[in-house]
């Protein structure tokens, strides 16, 4: 007995000391009424019998309900889940005195071109033959010089950059293969997810391969503004880190309902904000990246912004959702079709408009040639507006020269007039977000001026103004500005 003790006595000693790998071990070799282990016995028993602490057969025949659906989940859409492996050319300013250790002045060398290598998820979501399509995001592979697709059973395959577009965010890779087996995800149905559904993230985050995480959908319809993405994204608890990028956000049936694209963090690394493009945002891409290597968008000729209650307010429309048209392109369909500047659409096609982002996106969704049907209140009035769409392109959309007025036009509220410090009896409107060469930059307009009239005649509020500079009629406009104090007329605008 004495020599048990020693033993003991020094078992406890070691583990304390923290002495790494030793032979004795720190349970006692003979049985007594005091020794429990650890090893868990074999028994045809309930687990709800034999588990670590007993819980009611009702109660824990739930959760492995729960258990089953997760694996179940995990089984079926891992194999179509898969890791991409970019290699990406960029250009750095060349150095020629890297090799030596200090040197004190500006060496200009040109630029070098180097290799670097990145990592990202996809979901196979496409087979036409021999062919699988991957979906993925543009930032993954958009500028990748060689992609490598590997499958969750570990085989790799050489891939092939279909299409990729920066305003969604997307892209269509494909490989080819004989196997037909190659599972193929299934498309589920964004519109239809609400908070609070359970949702599992996979992918491979930090490079760890082919891994789930759970969690619910924290909301939808979370805006893309900050990153530059026309669009609506799922917000979601479920772990989601880098490399997570591309990879698809699954609801409980097996259905992919989002493709993984971004996370808001603070340290780099999940916090629990995750977010995810909805799939139906991305269905229609696929079909267009297939058929024709893009995404094309239908184009209205006009600039969108949400206004605050009280813009409402002396707009006529409060209490009401919608879209506030601050700027037309001269010679758009929607210039054509009679769309004013300071026009609040409020439904397209029949369907109520709840924001600038969703329109915008909505309207991208119109194929060239249809007619849409815009409701728009214009000094609190319905009106109604149908409009050819015409194909959106990048040499159109960035000719500013035909952007009219070129600014955004905000009324002069009290509040505005406390902080610009103006006479309670000023009346007109105030201009900020000057286009670059837009006819508001050519009349050499500034930021935080006040236009008081149009054409020598004074403007009183925000609607009188917008229903003057949409005059068709008129063959020049110039304004009467305020301007630290002092009034200066504009040169004169042909239309």
């Amino acid at each position: 007995m004495k020599q048990f003790v020693k033993n003991c006595l020094f078992c406890a000693i070691a583990c304390l000391a923290g002495i790494g790998v030793f032979t004795l071990s720190c349970s006692a070799k003979q049985t007594d009424a005091n020794t429990v282990f650890a090893e868990t016995k074999k028994t045809t028993a309930a687990k709800s019998d034999t588990g670590a602490v007993k819980i009611p057969k009702d109660a824990l025949s739930v959760i492995e309900s729960m258990q089953i659906v997760f694996r179940s989940v995990s089984d079926g859409v891992l194999p179509a889940v898969i890791e991409l492996d970019v290699t990406e050319t960029k250009k750095r300013q060349a150095n020629p005195f890297e090799d030596f250790p200090f040197f004190f002045f500006n060496q200009n060398g040109g630029t070098e071109e180097y290799e670097q290598q990145g990592l990202g998820s996809g979901v196979i979501v496409r087979k036409n033959g021999k062919t699988f399509y991957v979906l993925t995001n543009n930032h993954v592979v958009g500028s990748a010089k060689d992609i490598s697709i590997k499958l969750n059973d570990g085989r790799t395959f050489k891939g092939k950059l279909v299409g990729t577009d920066e305003r969604k965010d997307i892209a269509l890779v494909s490989f080819e293969s004989d196997d037909s087996s190659i599972t193929v995800a299934k498309l589920g149905d964004s519109d239809s997810v609400r908070q609070g559904d359970i949702c599992f993230a996979m992918g491979t985050p930090l490079g760890y391969y082919s891994s789930v995480t759970q969690g619910i959908v924290s909301a939808t319809g979370r805006s893309g503004n900050g990153i530059g993405n026309i669009s609506d994204f799922i917000q979601t608890d479920a772990a989601i880190n880098q490399g997570n990028s591309g990879g698809p956000l699954v609801n409980i049936y097996g259905e992919v309902i989002g493709i993984n694209t971004w996370i808001a963090s603070q340290s780099g690394g999940s916090q629990g904000l995750g977010f995810a493009i909805p799939i139906n945002n991305i269905k229609k891409a696929i079909d267009s990246f297939i058929s024709g290597g893009k995404i094309t968008y239908g184009w209205m000729g006009i600039t969108l912004i949400d206004i605050e209650d009280s813009y409402k307010t002396e707009l006529k429309v409060k209490g009401k959702n919608g879209s506030l048209v601050a700027q037309v392109f001269i010679d758009s369909p929607a210039y054509k079709a009679g769309v004013h500047a300071g026009d609040y659409i409020i439904s397209l096609n029949g369907k109520p408009v709840k924001s600038s982002d969703q329109l915008v996106r909505e309207v991208g969704d119109i194929s060239a040639g249809e007619t849409a049907t815009f409701v728009v209140l214009r000094n609190g009035k319905e009106i109604t507006i149908k409009a050819k769409v015409e194909e959106r392109k990048d040499e159109t959309v960035s000719n500013n020269s035909k952007l009219w007025p070129g600014f955004t036009a905000v009324p002069l509220t009290s509040d505005i007039k406390k902080q610009l410090k103006l006479d309670d009896k000023t009346k007109g409107v105030l201009v900020v977000n000057i286009i670059t060469k837009s006819p508001a930059a050519v009349l050499s307009l500034h930021n935080g001026d006040v236009i008081t009239a149009v054409n020598g005649k004074e403007v009183k509020d925000i609607i009188e103004f917008f229903e003057v500079i949409s005059d068709k009629s008129l063959k020049n406009i110039w304004f009467d500005v305020l301007r630290d104090g002092h009034k200066i007329s504009t040169v004169k605008y042909k239309l």
